[in-house]
């Protein structure tokens, strides 16, 4: 075999085996290896034939060959030519019975690595070479022998010792010769031997084995060759035997593979762990740096070592990091939290966790370091204290509302009511009259727009007018924001409708329209606007999200002090905000956009410094009519039916009975569950239908309600509330009451109401 030069014969039948054997001897050496595959016995057989190998390659599993016949016969054809075995992980006994044929080795399919591939190979030629140079100079071994610590015999049929050189296991030449294996060592040790011995007689092939032999609780290794010793006829009359004790070498190769395991799974361990790990000398250079610090940082582990540590990740030196360094060459170690830099300048927050590390004489020689990225887990955890804080802020905003609907409802009764019982009052007191219904119903509209914003009510995807929306946010604004914002809006009567959350799109113009606050500090003019637009296939291209077809287009515009170019781009991210910390999230822009796509809609934003802002929303318009509202409708008056009004707030019950009295109807009134199930019970003949008051004293409106349905499954009840939150209109609508009123209501509504339990 030439230098460099590996000559392979490869048996195998599986192209996937061939592929990866050859692949893996590319990956491990530079030395040219001429590897021939065949994938049937017969094939290697005639290859044999014709050339010389220096190595083959041997699957026990062939088409044409199965087992360990098919060792023994590549073994007899090419006895001077070393065999290594590919088995698989079931097949590992039938490798040793080969190995104990004379196979030079073994290699595990699925196991295998470049490395061991090429040791193998390499030993193996090795040994065969040695075992043809044994064979080849007998004599000279022989004489060899006299200053040799190898331990040679010869055994017969019986595998009685006839014959020692230089004996060991502790015993001298005559306690050995005329003795079995079982006459001079333990009992285990001498049936794998003696098993061995056998196997040579009975095949007539040499073997070469490692072998350990016990005595007095003390281990020995020994290379162990046994050769069937022949007469001159060419007969196998015994074996012979050579072994040499390996143990020092054995002990020395187990310590060093457990090392090499050892290093292999701590750097494994650090090139799986999502930490960022690193580890830097005392001048702050860097030596260690695994794939978490890659993935965490950017820069990749060639780029790291050798830099400073404080120039790669931090923008400059903070007396955080200099007390941090003295803690740990003080005390071994610091944790804490630290803001650093990736290659691109992203600033991101990790847990830092630094140990010193010291060199075998116990000085310090470097500082590891271990971060964790809770970037996202602080921001998570910012928007959950926000959450709770609204959640506290909505819980006290329901109770007020309720409270304040109360109030509300019988100032808006009266309010209507007044002009029906005055008719011809002069025209100053109908204007205060006006007045103060105008603007009862704006305060149940404030509450409204507090319980929606508070409680996070969404509805259902229906077919609405944005017009509505815009006129009702405007509302809510000139109330809320500074004077100094003149706000307007130019909302067409012919808008189209769209099908949307009506909660969902009021958030997201009140979100523009914040925004819009606070770039006008010192004032300016809001203009929220519409408009009806058909997109073309032209506009649509240009514009992604875009599609051909009808859409409305909603304006909020304003006066400020616009946006600049480098961060225009980046206005729509989560967390990105350009507002001091405490007031604001980042997600305001992002909840615009997430609820846009949602409603297949997109958003464009145009701003420069200094100039006008302005955020154009574009929703798919729907085909649909615009229902008419209920004080759009004119119910009828009553047929003197008697009407039971239960609630707790005498104020409402007066104006209300009073209110229905004017319109035909007849009224009487309980305070709680408990009065106005005695007053049904003896009016039951009477009662067209119940109005009750969800939240009772004594007993509550749905458990009223289950007695009043006991009583009369038949009765018709229109259940109202000042605080109608989601979970008790299910429950009503559980019991089997569809009809709702959410104070305060006005007159229209109650007899609407009425007229739909009646009818």
């Amino acid at each position: 075999m030439a230098a460099n030069n590996i000559k392979v014969l490869l048996v195998e039948d599986n192209p996937g085996d061939v592929f990866l054997l050859h692949e893996l001897l590319k990956e491990v050496t530079t030395d040219i290896v001429e590897l021939m595959p065949v994938e049937r016995l017969f094939e290697a057989l005639n290859d044999l034939s014709k050339e010389d190998f220096d190595v083959i390659l041997l699957d026990l599993s062939l088409p044409d060959s199965q087992g360990l016949e098919t060792f023994i016969i590549a073994h007899n054809q090419a006895k001077a030519t070393p065999i290594i075995v590919l088995t698989g992980i079931d097949d590992e006994t039938l490798a040793i019975r080969a190995m104990q044929k004379g196979a030079q080795d073994y290699l595990v399919k699925g196991q295998v690595t470049g490395d061991l591939l090429v040791r193998s190979m390499r030993y193996a030629i090795e040994r065969q070479r040695a075992d043809n140079a044994l064979r080849q100079s007998e004599e000279r071994f022989r004489v060899a022998l006299k200053n040799s610590p190898i331990f040679v015999y010869n055994q017969d049929m019986e595998l009685r010792y006839t014959w020692v050189y230089n004996p060991s296991y502790g015993l001298t030449v005559e306690e050995i010769l005329g003795k079995q294996d079982l006459d001079i060592i333990p009992v285990e040790d001498a049936q794998r031997l003696t098993t061995i011995k056998l196997q040579v007689l009975a095949t007539g092939i040499g073997i070469r084995e490692e072998v350990s032999i016990t005595i007095k609780e003390t281990t020995r290794y020994y290379d162990l060759t046994i050769e069937p010793l022949r007469n001159e006829t060419q007969e196998v009359v015994g074996v012979t035997c050579a072994g040499i004790d390996i143990s020092e070498r054995q002990a020395a190769l187990r310590e060093r593979k457990l090392a090499e395991e050892k290093i292999r799974e701590q750097a494994a361990l650090l090139d799986v762990t999502t930490d960022a790990i690193c580890v830097r000398d005392l001048n702050n250079k860097i030596v260690l740096w695994n794939k978490g610090a890659e993935t965490l940082y950017g820069w990749l582990a060639t780029e790291a070592w050798g830099k400073n540590a404080s120039e790669l990740l931090y923008d400059e030196p903070s007396p955080e990091i200099e007390a941090a360094l003295l803690q740990v060459l003080s005390k071994g170690m610091w944790q804490g939290e630290l803001t650093k830099l990736t290659k691109s300048d992203k600033e991101i927050l990790v847990a830092s966790r630094w140990t010193l590390v010291y060199d075998e004489q116990g000085k310090p020689k470097s500082i590891l370091t271990v971060d964790t990225d809770i970037t996202e887990k602080k921001q998570l955890e910012a928007q959950l204290f926000r959450a709770q804080r609204l959640e506290s802020i909505g819980t006290l905003a329901s109770g007020i509302a309720h409270d304040l609907n109360n109030i509300l409802t019988p100032i808006l009764a009266g309010a209507q009511l007044l002009p029906l019982k005055f008719p011809d009052v002069d025209e100053r007191t109908r204007h205060i009259l006006e007045i103060l219904e105008i603007n009862a119903k704006r305060g149940a509209d404030l509450v409204k727009q507090v319980l929606s914003f508070a409680r996070g009510v969404e509805g259902k995807r229906i077919t609405l007018q944005l017009r509505h929306i815009i006129v009702e946010l405007a509302k809510v604004l000139k109330e809320t924001f500074p004077k100094s914002i003149e706000i307007s809006t130019d909302v067409p009567q012919n808008l189209w409708m769209v099908s949307g959350d009506s909660t969902q799109l009021h958030q997201v113009l009140m979100n523009l329209c914040v925004n819009a606050r606070d770039a006008m500090p010192n004032g300016g003019t809001l203009i929220i606007s519409a408009e009806n637009l058909l997109i073309d296939e032209s506009y649509a291209r240009m514009n992604w999200g875009a599609k051909v077809g009808a859409y409305i287009v909603v304006t909020v515009s304003d006066t400020g002090i616009g946006i600049p170019g480098e961060i225009l781009d980046r206005i729509f991210e989560p967390f990105f905000t350009t507002k001091e910390v405490g007031k604001g999230t980042g997600l305001g822009l992002s909840t615009v956009l997430g609820i846009i796509k949602g409603h297949k809609g997109f958003v464009n934003v145009y701003s420069e410094p200094g100039t006008d802002t302005s955020f154009k929303v574009y929703l798919p318009a729907v085909e649909g009519m615009e229902p008419l509202s209920q004080e759009d409708l004119i119910p009828p008056t009553g047929q003197g039916e008697l009407i039971l009004l239960v609630d707790d707030e005498p104020a409402i019950l007066d104006i209300i009975k009073t209110s229905l009295e004017a319109h035909n109807y007849k009224a009487i009134v309980a305070s709680d569950g408990i009065e106005a199930i005695a007053l049904y019970v003896k009016n039951i003949d009477k009662i067209s239908a119940v109005l009750m008051d969800i939240m009772l004293p004594s007993l509550d409106g749905l458990t009223a309600i289950r007695t009043l349905q006991k009583i009369n499954p038949q009765v018709k009840i229109i259940a109202s509330s000042g605080l109608m939150s989601d979970n008790k209109l299910s429950a009503v609508t559980d019991i089997g009451v569809n009809t709702f009123l959410l104070k305060p209501y006005t007159v229209n509504e109650l007899l609407l109401s009425l007229e739909k339990v009646l009818s």
